[in-house]
């Protein structure tokens, strides 16, 4: 079967965390927003009045006739069927806590830099998300990162993996979020992983990863930019 991914095309923002986990276990998909006409099949899609279950916004998958919204459910989703969540029930469940908590992450990161909302420029809101950035950059990622690394150190199965001996789809989720802290807050994220070893471990083990590394190399994967989630702007690194 092809998946098909719906998310904005020319960010990664939140459908990145999905376009991990099918590259990673080189699943059949097709991200629909990307194709020719793409862009309005989403808006279309968003705007379909026949759906019991309509999405509220993208990221949302369809499968067949089964459509998924939100990042952490599609995740849960995938895992199974993506062989990229574990067996155990209470292990699956753990494994979407960490997800929950990784989209806690995202969406701070999000609000340095828009503390005030997205329906605003960044330049209109300067002051605040200097203030905001402050915050996020000396509290809130060190806070995030020590208990990543508590994690990692405590799984009992242990193998540089957040959940159980094998790679899971919120070890790609790290790994995608470690990539966002370093484009966006360079010096901040590379001193916070000097103090968190494990983490910064298992950041470079997913990077080397076959098909992770190949879709790294590739057209598919796009560039950080000031028009996602993760955004440079170098004032807010302190």
């Amino acid at each position: 079967m092809t998946y098909e991914l719906y998310y904005w095309p020319g960010v990664q923002g939140r459908g990145e965390f999905v376009r991990l986990a099918l590259e990673d276990a080189g699943a059949d998909y097709v991200d629909v927003a990307r194709e020719r006409g793409g862009e309005e099949a989403l808006l279309a899609f968003l705007e379909r009045e026949d759906l019991v279950h309509p999405p509220f916004a993208a990221p949302f998958l369809k499968d067949e006739d089964v459509v998924i919204g939100q990042t952490a459910a599609i995740l849960l989703y995938l895992g199974d069927r993506l062989d990229l969540a574990p067996k155990d029930e209470g292990l699956r469940l753990w494994t979407h806590q960490i997800q929950l908590t990784i989209a806690d992450l995202v969406g701070e990161a999000h609000d340095a830099h828009h503390p005030l909302g997205a329906d605003l420029y960044y330049e209109d809101q300067k002051p605040e998300a200097l203030r905001r950035a402050r915050s996020f950059r000396e509290e809130r990622i060190p806070k995030f990162l020590d208990w990543f690394e508590a994690v990692l150190a405590r799984n009992p199965q242990g193998n540089g993996h957040l959940v159980g001996d094998a790679a899971t789809y919120v070890d790609l989720s790290l790994f995608q979020v470690v990539e966002g802290l370093l484009y966006a807050f360079p010096r901040t994220t590379t001193a916070a992983l000097a103090r968190a070893p494990c983490v910064a471990a298992l950041h470079r083990a997913v990077a080397r990863r076959p098909r992770i590394r190949a879709y790294l190399a590739s057209h598919r994967r796009i560039a950080f930019n000031e028009q996602g989630i993760f955004r440079r702007y170098p004032e807010l690194d302190g």
